[in-house]
């Protein structure tokens, strides 16, 4: 059987291999095969190429495990295809994470290293916060940067930063911290362009500066609750206590906001006194009272209201305008306040594990945040921007950064200032958040 199969094989050869010279049947044979082949091969060609450029293969190959993952990786290696297998890799989308820029710690510099200014430098530094001026005498507290866990912080570019805003109108509402921090900005922008004085009220309270070589204007804009607000009067006197109106905000800076391209949005010290709550014309409320039939709420309730007010009407008339929110910089008085004996007198930095979140100025901050993640998503829906500075949790490790006993306000002699903040000093840091959320929103 075996050699029947092994001769019947043989003459089947035979039979091919001496019809090899009839080139009539060869040609007849390739005219058939050969357009088949190359069809086929070009349609193959065609489906890799697509296939593996599509977007249902990336989801296939970003969808699988890693071991499949690690085969279809060798699979396009052997296929000279590296490109394609970089693009599918999940990778960059770990590297595109954004840092959050507010959670870190302080970690020691070189001496004079983080400072961008001195009170040489900078001669418009207000006396009140010009610590060296007024004779404190200990450096430590200026060798120090913020360093948030994931990224590096970078430093504040003048430069850079007055060409993001070449053309524009920022303004800084708020209380005296809100200045504080235009102060800050205004000395480490002046050893780029020396800006020129615009505007001061009698008070001081509002200033406009200007930067002719980048067209760009600074402003501060006082608004001590963000709402309408009157101070009960006696005999001429103010009383330090106060009427707020929770459905109406401050003209002040309502008034300004069409003009601005920047809002940076602030507030808060201002709040615990005696406050009487008014809606529609109505007492509804009070903090700090003792009046029948009129609910008293703590000053967190105040801060909710007064920064939904704000935020409201930022959605309701802005479009042009990008909200800067900063949250609340806490004070640092220890055995007592202002007027009872307080003080601050560390020269250095706390680390976190020594910082009570238990206290009011977190949760004070918290309250905000609320208010300001409400007003983002609901002016999303309007195409409103906000941007958040939350400040909170780096100045509470930074009780050596007031001005304490070296405050140059005569009429406070004897009093320490645990509220503010030395120029230069810890609150310059604010200006490096400020910049690094501008430049990301510059690239949105």
């Amino acid at each position: 059987m075996d050699s029947h199969e092994d001769m019947k094989s043989s003459a089947l050869f035979n039979d091919k291999f001496q019809n090899r010279g009839n080139c009539k049947g060869c040609l007849n044979i390739w005219a058939k095969v050969v357009p088949f082949v190359l069809t086929s091969l070009l349609l193959a060609s065609i489906f890799s190429f697509c296939f593996l450029n599509s977007p249902y293969h990336s989801y296939l190959v970003l969808n699988q495990g890693p071991q499949t993952l690690q085969k279809q990786t060798q699979h396009h290696d052997q296929e000279e295809h590296p490109k394609a297998t970089k693009v599918s890799s999940p990778q960059p989308h770990k590297e595109e994470k954004k840092c959050d820029l507010f959670k870190g710690h302080w970690v020691p510099t070189l001496e004079g290293s983080s400072s961008y200014y001195t009170n040489s430098s900078c001669t418009i530094i207000p006396d009140s916060k010009n610590c060296f001026k007024q004779g404190r005498k200990d450096t430590d507290f200026l060798n120090w940067k913020w360093k948030p866990d994931e990224c590096e912080l970078p430093r504040f570019d003048p430069t850079t930063f007055l060409n993001i805003v070449r053309g524009k109108k920022m303004a800084f509402i708020g209380d005296s911290v809100a200045r504080n921090h235009m102060d800050s900005l205004l000395c480490i922008l002046s050893q780029e362009e020396i800006p020129k004085d615009m505007y001061k009220d009698s008070e001081d309270r509002y200033r406009t500066w200007y930067f002719p070589n980048h067209d760009f204007t600074l402003m501060v804009i006082w608004s001590r609750f963000l709402i309408a607000g009157e101070e009960r009067m006696v005999n001429g006197s103010g009383t330090s206590i106060f009427d707020l109106h929770l459905d109406k905000v401050d003209d002040n800076w309502a008034k300004e906001l069409p003009d601005l391209d920047y809002a940076l949005i602030s507030g808060g010290h201002w709040f615990f006194r005696v406050m009487y709550l008014h809606k529609a014309g109505k007492l509804t409320a009070c903090v700090y009272c003792n009046e029948p039939n009129v609910t008293n709420h703590n000053p967190d309730y105040l801060f909710r209201m007064a920064f939904r007010a704000a935020f409201n009407h930022i959605n309701k008339c802005s479009r042009k305008t990008l909200a800067l929110f900063r949250t609340f910089a806490p004070a640092h008085f220890e055995n007592g306040v202002w007027n009872t004996g307080g003080y601050c007198n560390k020269t250095s930095p706390i680390n976190e594990g020594e910082v009570d979140f238990g206290r009011f100025e977190w949760q004070l901050r918290n309250a905000q945040m609320k208010e300001y993640e409400r007003a983002r998503n609901e002016g999303k829906k309007k195409g409103q921007r906000f941007e958040v500075l939350d400040v909170t949790r780096a100045m509470l490790m930074r009780p050596d950064g007031h001005p304490g006993e070296y405050w140059g306000n005569r009429w406070m002699k004897g009093y320490n200032d645990c509220t503010h903040w030395c120029l230069p000093g810890p609150v310059d840091m604010w200006s490096e958040l400020l910049m690094a959320v501008l430049k990301r929103e510059d690239r949105i």
